[in-house]
């Protein structure tokens, strides 16, 4: 599959991701877009580092060129799931005091 294809994908999932941040309220549905856009991120390298590997397989064909980015992909993946837990826990604790979770009212609290 053309590699076209995957940075359509991953531009269309990264817009969709940035409108959701910016025009969203509830702080869950901010989380899930940011979920979003780091997903289409992963998407692309993913892609690229296909394609790279491609490339370098044409050349030698034992060759690992290509694998790191996949890893890197694996390490992101983990990072995000560690920040999910703690924003919800955040959104948690932040519902429990204040029964909201409009981001609009922690501006509020600066004050």
């Amino acid at each position: 599959m053309p590699i076209n294809y995957y940075i359509f994908l991953a531009v269309a999932l990264f817009s969709i991701g940035v409108m959701g941040v910016l025009t969203r309220r509830n702080a869950i549905i901010v989380f899930m877009c940011i979920e979003l856009m780091l997903n289409a991120v992963n998407l692309l390298l993913v892609a690229f580092s296909k394609m790279h590997h491609a490339t370098a397989l044409a050349g030698d064909a034992a060759t690992m060129v290509g694998a790191e980015a996949q890893l890197f992909v694996f390490f992101i993946m983990v990072v995000a799931a560690a920040e999910v837990s703690v924003g919800l826990a955040i959104i948690v604790m932040m519902y429990r005091n204040i029964h909201s979770v409009d981001i609009n009212f922690l501006n509020r609290l600066k004050h």
